[in-house]
Order: C-alpha cells, then sequence, then structure tokens
C-alpha cells in the first residue's frame, strides 16, 4: 500500500496571505496587458506589479498615473482591485455563498474572521453581508453626490466615471486619482473635502465601531473598543486640524489662500494621513514641521477592521493608557471604567516595535538603493511610512524609484497590510507555550 500524503492545512492568516498574493498575481497579469494601457502598449511588468500591490493593499502609491496611463479598462482594474483588497476578498466570497443558500462551517467562519477583525466567529455571515451592504451604500450616495457636483463641469457621463472611481478610494481608504495632482484642483471645494473625507474616515473607523454604532445607537452601550476608536480618532482629527491651522499659517506657500481654503486645507491635511491619501494641498510644498507632523500621523493610521493601514488608533490608544499608567505607579491599565488586558498592552507593543523596526530598516535600504548622496532623508521617510501604513502620500520618491527599490516598496506595502502579528502568526502558529517558569528578576531601567 502507499502511504497516504498529508493534506496540507493552511492558518486562516495562511490563507489571507495566499488570496492577497493570488489578487495580486491576477492584478498584475491584467494590468500589464496593452488593452489596459493608455497608449495600447504594455506598462511593463515591475509597474504593473506596482501598482497591483498598490491596489490590493489599498495603499494609492502609484508609479504611474492611472488617469494618464492606463485606459479605462485598466483603471477599472484597479477600482476592482482597491474593492476587493479593501473589503476582503474573502467578505465578497462569504456574500455570495450566502446568497445561494450555502451553509458555512466553523473552518470558513474561522477563516473570516482574522480579515474583519472580530472577538468571536459567531454571527460573522450576517456580519460580512452588512459590512458589505454598509460600504456599497455609503459609496453609492457619494457617487450621486458628487456627480451631480461635477456634472456641469465634466458633462454627466465623466462625472459619474470620476464620482464612482474616487468614491471606492475613498472608502478603501486607497489614494490612486484620476487627476494629476490629486484634489488639489478642488482645495476650497467644500462639498469635495466633506464628501470624500467623510468616506475615508467612516471606513477607516472599522467595521465593527460602525456595527456597534448601528446596535447600540447610545455612546454609553459601546464597547471599550469602539469607544477607544472613536475618542482617538477624534482627537488625533481636532489635534492635527489645529496644529497644521496654526503652523501653516508661516508658510509662504499658503499666503494666497482665503480663510475659507486655509480652513478646509488644514482640515483634509489632517484627515488623510489616516490612510486615506489624498490630498488637497502639496505636501511638498508644506514646511517641514508640518511634513513630520504628517509622518506620525501616518504611523498611527485609521482603526482596527477598517480600510485603513497604519499601527491603528486603537493600538495607540492601549500604548499611551500603559504609559501613563506607568507614570501614575498603576497596577491595571484601565479606560472608561474598564480593564485592559496584559495580554493586549503586549500585543500592541509588539504591533508598535515591529512596525518601528521595519519602518528604520526600509528607510535604510532605501537610503542606500536610491542615492546616498541624493535622496533627502525627510522624503525617504515620508515615502516608506506612506508605504507601510498604506496611505498613499508621497514627496516624490515614488516616482523615481530603481528597479530594486520598488520591490523594497511593495514588500513594504504588502507588510504593512497584514500586519507584522499576521505575518508573526503565520510562521510561529504551531509553536507550543514553554511550560518552563523561570524565577522573577529585575532589570535596571532608565
Amino acid at each position: 500500500m502507499r502511504p497516504q500524503k498529508k493534506a496540507i492545512r493552511f492558518s486562516p492568516p495562511q490563507w489571507i496571505v495566499f488570496g492577497f498574493i493570488t489578487l495580486i498575481f491576477i492584478g498584475t497579469i491584467l494590468l500589464a496587458l496593452p488593452q489596459s494601457s493608455a497608449d495600447g502598449e504594455s506598462v511593463g511588468f515591475i509597474d504593473a506589479l506596482f501598482m497591483a500591490v498598490s491596489a490590493v493593499c489599498v495603499t494609492g502609491l502609484a508609479v504611474l498615473e492611472p488617469g494618464g496611463d492606463f485606459s479605462y479598462l485598466g483603471q477599472t482594474i484597479i477600482l476592482v482591485l482597491v474593492q476587493l483588497g479593501g473589503l476582503g476578498f474573502m467578505i465578497f466570497g462569504v456574500t455570495v455563498a450566502i446568497l445561494v443558500g450555502k451553509v458555512m462551517g466553523m473552518k470558513y467562519r474561522l477563516l473570516l474572521q482574522p480579515t474583519t477583525n472580530t472577538f468571536s466567529a459567531r454571527g460573522i455571515s450576517r456580519l460580512a453581508m452588512t459590512i458589505l451592504l454598509l460600504a456599497l451604500a455609503l459609496e453609492a450616495v457619494t457617487v450621486l453626490i458628487l456627480t451631480i457636483h461635477w456634472s456641469g463641469e465634466m458633462g454627466w457621463a465623466e462625472a459619474a466615471y470620476s464620482a464612482l472611481f474616487h468614491s471606492v478610494m475613498a472608502f478603501n481608504n486607497a489614494g490612486f486619482t484620476l487627476f494629476d495632482n490629486s484634489m488639489e484642483d478642488y482645495l476650497g471645494d467644500p462639498l469635495v473635502n466633506l464628501s470624500l473625507s467623510g468616506l475615508f474616515i467612516i471606513g477607516g473607523l472599522g467595521f465593527m465601531v460602525l456595527v456597534d454604532l448601528y446596535r447600540q445607537r447610545s455612546l454609553k452601550k459601546l464597547s471599550l473598543h469602539s469607544k477607544l476608536v472613536l475618542v482617538t480618532s477624534g482627537t488625533l482629527l481636532l489635534g492635527g486640524f489645529f496644529f497644521l491651522f496654526v503652523v501653516e499659517l508661516f508658510n509662504p506657500a499658503t499666503e494666497g489662500l482665503s480663510l475659507t481654503e486655509r480652513l478646509l486645507a488644514a482640515y483634509f491635511q489632517s484627515a488623510t494621513p489616516r490612510s486615506a491619501g489624498f490630498n488637497t494641498f502639496d505636501i511638498g510644498s508644506m514646511l517641514v514641521v508640518s511634513q513630520f507632523f504628517i509622518i506620525v500621523l501616518m504611523f498611527i493610521g485609521a482603526s482596527t477592521g477598517g480600510t485603513g493601514g497604519g499601527i491603528k488608533t486603537n493600538t495607540f490608544a492601549i500604548i499611551v493608557l500603559a504609559t501613563i499608567n506607568t507614570f501614575r505607579s498603576g497596577h491595571q491599565v484601565h479606560a472608561f471604567h474598564r480593564k485592559i488586558a496584559l495580554e493586549t498592552v503586549m500585543r500592541a507593543l509588539a504591533v508598535v516595535m515591529s512596525s518601528l523596526a521595519w519602518i528604520v530598516g526600509t528607510t535604510l535600504l532605501l537610503s542606500i538603493t536610491e542615492g546616498l548622496h541624493d535622496v533627502h532623508f525627510l522624503t525617504t521617510l515620508f515615502d516608506v511610512v506612506s508605504g507601510f501604513s498604506t496611505t498613499g502620500l508621497s514627496m516624490g520618491l515614488t516616482e523615481e524609484l530603481s528597479p530594486i527599490g520598488k520591490v523594497i516598496m511593495m514588500i513594504t506595502m504588502f507588510v504593512g497590510r497584514l500586519g507584522p502579528l499576521t505575518l508573526a502568526y503565520l510562521l510561529t502558529y504551531k509553536q507550543r507555550p514553554s511550560r518552563i517558569n523561570y524565577p522573577e528578576d529585575k532589570v535596571l531601567i532608565g
């Protein structure tokens, strides 16, 4: 008798990685087709791969212009890749299974759980459907608003197409645009600023927060996770607005702006680093202190379970709470009269440290590969953090990357999208906890 081959079993994170790689591969082939290019000639494998990775990872960093270098077919492929990558390709699969009446087993529920960052696999089918319907509804409303608003400028057909493209990009926190200068032509347009920012802020809050808000409809009844996300997101948005508004008053590049344009610019540029990627003011023209502040906002990013990247607002909040608790010599990390488990604090610390390590290493590598004397450090750091946090803002480095630099940035976007802990779990999920209990000792700190 022949020995039976052992079945290959993948953990949920492994399935996610496999799915993303498959989607990137398909997207690369489609974007490399001559029909996807605006001039009828293939854009090349490396550039097609970069755009596919950026789209699936909902980053928005681009080595080619979606509006100028790709045909309508190529732009549509990018749009579909962003939608699948943002909402999660498995959510679409689950929804189709539900619609045809199939019963989902526990195996597939556990498979879907990491993509939605839920605490339990129970009721996940209904959650997947809710996520999809909510996303499509929000995008549809924004499409309608922008179509009407842009119809006089572009005509109804072009306005509807542009509205659809940018609405999908906004909700999924991807920074691709059909315009050469992102949204800079709409710096003083309140409707464009508020509709797009509202969409990517909602998308970045996280599906669990949105569902929690819908079910509870009372701030007091919200979960601790939702409260932390809302408070932290609101604080960063408001604080970022005031900081950028005051600092950029001293920027000669903003002298010609009216008060309304200054207010809208400060608001939009404080919201977009949270992983959106659009900009209404040239990032390269901002003061250095503003650029560094945007790097900090990009590093924090959106919230867990949303379409954005970064270390996440809830992770940042836990680290801040743990730090404050240490200074106060408290024995518990707590918020809103709820204790936060030590395991959660350690996971938050691991996310921050692994993210910093990757950013530092990547910045050093790109500083070498892109020319030790030609690349400004802040420009390199800015684009690396943007790629890792899947934001999509750029100070110009990405467009000039060498082939090696493009590969490094693609890996950075992929790692940033999946998250350091997901990759760590992918490599170590079979490890067993140690049964050895070592004696405690003290180490001097500070």
